[in-house]
Parts: structure tokens; sequence; C-alpha cells
């Protein structure tokens, strides 16, 4: 599908490749709904993609909401459907990083939640509008670890590999439709999403990291060729074909990355009497749909 002719629903829209990957896609004339959890962050977003882009206002939306609620996750649907969304990305996610003796139970589970059943909940809600439409899209941001399992990244790579067996299901589930659902799969990208430790950790390991804009452009090129799958950066791409192909081969390859993990720590542990772990509270769901303050 070419950009000029999409209407992208951005999940994750203020993280960094969404950040990058946004302006791109309303330069090449998309229009798009940004979609994240702080309403004045993707207002202020919006705004400044209409000023800096010159483009008309009406191409540029926002919804607001909390993607850790089903609740949200259905009015993200409602909304998109009045919009006329032909194209959903899922870019939203958390990181998982450290040795697996080291993470706390509500930590996995939030990124397992968020990272795996969020996406597939979103795509199936969605999936009656895009079924209706002559062309429709669905691309998962996933990443090279979907393909490719590293020591620290147990919890985060089962987020991904689970992504990514998703997106191969449903894309021959839905072969005889005109819905495309295809899976991005980036390396280590230099955004906020790496903590201290990953960069300490990539930086022992060798591991390059592409700035958010070699991602950015891959996933415009990816939409508009409709690719099924796409991965960035060498080794990387030879990586995942090899441990595709034959992943015990790869086992002896981790060395370094084993020693450069940091160590163990006690994982944190819910507090008897205290109940489940306190989420963020955040706004009502809000959007931007007929808000003439941009």
């Amino acid at each position: 599908m070419k950009a000029a002719a999409s209407r992208v629903l951005f999940t994750g829209a203020g993280g960094g490749i969404g950040n990058a990957a946004i302006p791109l896609l309303v330069k090449a004339g998309a229009s798009v709904m940004l979609v994240g959890r702080s309403p004045a962050r993707l207002a202020a977003q919006a705004r400044a993609l209409v000023r800096d882009g010159g483009v008309e206002r009406q191409r540029v939306e926002w919804y607001a909401a909390d993607l850790a609620r089903e609740a949200s996750l259905e009015g993200i649907a409602d909304v998109a459907t009045g919009w006329g969304c032909n194209v959903l990305v899922h870019g939203a996610g958390v990181p998982g990083f450290g040795r697996i003796e080291s993470l706390a139970a509500a930590d996995m589970a939030k990124v397992l939640h968020l990272n795996l059943l969020v996406p597939m909940l979103l795509t199936q809600a969605l999936l009656p509008q895009l079924r209706g439409l002559p062309a429709a899209q669905v691309i998962f941001v996933g990443s090279a670890l979907g393909r490719l399992g590293l020591p620290g990244f147990s919890v985060y790579s089962a987020s991904k590999f689970g992504l990514r067996g998703f997106a191969e299901s449903l894309r021959r589930e839905l072969a005889d439709t005109q819905v495309r659902v295809q899976y991005f799969g980036p390396r280590s990208t230099r955004t906020g999403f790496n903590s201290g430790e990953v960069e300490r950790y990539n930086a022992a390991t060798g591991t390059a990291m592409d700035a958010p804009d070699v991602a950015a452009r891959a996933l415009l090129q990816m939409l508009e060729s409709g690719k099924a799958e796409c991965f960035l950066g060498f080794p990387e791409k030879l990586a995942v074909r090899l441990n595709g192909l034959a992943p015990i081969w790869l086992d002896g390859a981790f060395h370094k990355h084993r020693r450069s993990l940091p160590p163990v720590t006690q994982a944190a542990r819910p507090v008897a009497g205290r109940g489940e772990p306190r989420e963020l509270v955040v706004p009502p769901d809000s959007h931007s749909l007929f808000d003439n303050s941009l």
C-alpha cells in the first residue's frame, strides 16, 4: 500500500521508533492516529507534526489510552473504525533485561502482557474493520530477538518470539483476505527504550545499535512493499536465518554475552497482604477527534 493511501493507527507513538517513523509516514502522505498513554504528550506531538510538517490538520489525530486495560482496546478499535483505519502498527512495548533469577514475577507478566497479548487483542478487535476494506495491513514491530534468543533477554525474547509466531500464523490464516500481516524486526536501536544496563551490555558484547531513523525508513519501506518479514542489520540478518535453520549451531557463540550480564539480584516478591502491584493511574481514555485546539 502506498503511504498516501494509508490511515495508520500507531500504538507507542511517543517511543523512539514511533517518534522517528511517524513524521516520515506523514511526509509520505499518510494520515496518522497517534496512540499512547499521555494526552499532553500526544497533543504536543500532533501539533508538532502539523506545524513542522506543513500537513493538513485533519491528517493527524491522537487517542490517549492505557493499553493494559482491556476496555481501552475496545475504545481504540471503535475510534479507529470510525476514523477509517486501514493500517495498524503495533509499536508499543516494554523492555525486559537481566538474568532470569533477578526478574520479578510482576515485571515478567507485564512484558508478556503488553508485548504479546495486547497486540493480539487489539488486532482481534480491529479485524472486522480491516476485513471489510479493499486493502489493509497489520504491522507488528517486534525485534531481531523474536528469532534469536540472547542471554539476558529470556522474557523479552519470549514475548517477541510469541509475537512473530502470532504474526506468521495470522498471515497464513488471512491469506485469502485483503489483510496483509507483517513482522518488523529491528536490531538494537539507540532510544530511551534501553536501560543503562543494556547500554553497557551492548558495549561489552560489541552489539551494533541503529539510529531510530534507520528503523523508521525501513518501516516505511515495509508498509509500501507489503513484505511479510523484515530484519535489520548485519550480522543480525544472518544470525536470525541460521538460528531458524539450526538453532543449536549458535549455542556456543554467546560466551561473551553470558559473561557480560549483570550479577544476580534478588527478584522482587509480592508482599503478603498487599495485593497486586499498583498500576499507574492515567486519565480516562481521550482523543482529539473534532478537537480544534491544534
